[in-house]
């Protein structure tokens, strides 16, 4: 109903997974590098990660846009199956009619995989959602990997699934199946920077303006949503609404605050216990403003995390560059490597050498937080300022706009 209003060509912040909206952050163009080359390279498991609304399933979507037409791909969602249930789901997203038998499923699922290859095709098995798969099931997923021929991997597996599908891996009883993951990336949240390219990247998608939140709204939709795409979006739609019936070209922090009110807090960012530990023991929080220390540690980090990463990505730049024969390919990979090692070492040690003199400097913004507080519990609790009205210009368009918000409040109001 805001389409017209704010001259947009469609909805910016649909719920629905969409490939075509696809913000491709630091961290998602990450992913896609990782997953294309476990493609690429026929690896056995390909392991994604990420919380839930992170825009796990937008991103397979668009993987699967993008895969040649030689690969045959089965994706599963309903992961609340058994071992016996999860063949049958296989043979049926093949197009193949399943039997009653598990033995026989195999031996068809096998049968096809024969075939495909003989073809000189590639099959490919998606399974959503994996978190909610029963150990055993798991133990069953690892157990497809097994047909196999002498030297190829017949069949190619993705799991997708919330942060407890790698604490699942971890059980002594799927060992075998942590120990066959080749690629395996982790989609965290959108930083504030990036919530904010996120609205105006899908905006103008949409055919609209890129401004139409402002940077103060901006701040306290990343705060609320904690980063999640999902949240945002939801935030940012009704926000719409909103500024709609309000006449209202730009929106402001205020609309969002009354988004948040009448909300009530359901669907929101909860930050996970983990972090809340973390940030006792001094890996402070960005969202609660603790400072440059915690941000030079989460910095310091990413950095651990990626140098491990590094011989992955240059494996597939190395891949795709074989072909123009420009540089000798082993020399070219111990330099990079050397290079890259010789940065992280230099970054390292700036970074421990930065956190000491922010430690220093924290310690005195905690000094000076406490004495802000106590100034604060002394002042009065301004109210917070009401939203505009809209103007009564005569009898004729106050009536269609009681009509508007009539509709707005059956629709919206979470209130009885």
């Amino acid at each position: 109903m805001y389409k017209k209003f704010y001259e947009l060509n469609e909805k910016p912040f649909n719920m629905v997974p969409n490939p075509a909206y696809l913000y491709r952050s630091e961290k998602h163009q990450d992913a896609l590098t990782y997953l294309e080359y476990g493609l690429m390279e026929a690896t056995g498991f390909i392991l994604l990660t990420g919380e839930i609304g992170i825009g796990k399933t937008t991103l397979v979507r668009y993987i699967l846009n993008q895969i040649e037409p030689d690969v045959d791909v089965a994706v599963i969602f309903n992961t609340n199956i058994t071992s016996d249930q999860l063949i049958s789901l296989i043979l049926e997203n093949f197009k193949i009619t399943p039997k009653k038998d598990k033995t026989a499923n195999l031996d068809l699922l096998y049968q096809f995989l024969i075939q495909r290859f003989s073809d000189g095709s590639r099959v490919l098995l998606i399974i959503d959602e994996a978190q909610n798969l029963h150990v055993d099931v798991l133990e069953e997923v690892r157990m497809l990997s097994n047909l196999q021929s002498d030297e190829e991997i017949l069949l190619q597996i993705m799991l997708v699934g919330q942060p407890e599908l790698k604490a699942r891996l971890q059980d002594p009883r799927l060992a075998q199946l942590a120990q066959r993951i080749v690629v395996n990336y982790h989609l965290s949240t959108l930083t504030r920077e990036e919530t904010g390219e996120y609205i105006e990247y899908r905006l103008k998608k949409a055919g609209g303006s890129p401004d139409i939140f402002l940077p103060e709204s901006v701040d306290l939709i990343y705060t609320t949503s904690g980063g999640i795409p999902r949240i945002i979006n939801m935030l940012c739609d009704t926000a719409m609404v909103y500024g709609f019936g309000y006449e209202l070209k730009q929106i402001d922090s205020t609309v969002i605050d009354r988004v948040i009110e009448d909300k009530g807090g359901i669907g929101f960012y909860v930050e996970p216990e983990q972090n809340k530990d973390e940030n006792k023991i001094g890996i402070l929080s960005e969202r609660e403003g603790e400072g440059a220390n915690g941000e030079l540690l989460q910095r310091f980090q990413r950095f651990e995390a990626n140098l491990q990463d590094i011989r992955l990505k240059i494996n597939l730049l190395v891949k795709k560059q074989a072909t123009k024969n420009e540089y000798n390919q082993d020399g070219y990979h111990d330099e990079m490597v050397s290079t890259l090692q010789g940065l992280f070492d230099q970054e390292r040690e700036h970074s421990e050498k930065l956190m000491k003199e922010y430690a220093i400097l924290d310690e005195r913004f905690k000094r000076l937080s406490v004495k802000h507080l106590e100034m604060i519990k002394k002042e009065d609790v301004q109210e917070r300022p009401a939203l505009p009205s809209p103007e009564n210009e005569d009898l004729k368009k106050q009536n269609v706009k009681q009509k508007i918000w009539g509709w707005l409040i059956r629709r919206f109001d979470p209130r009885p």
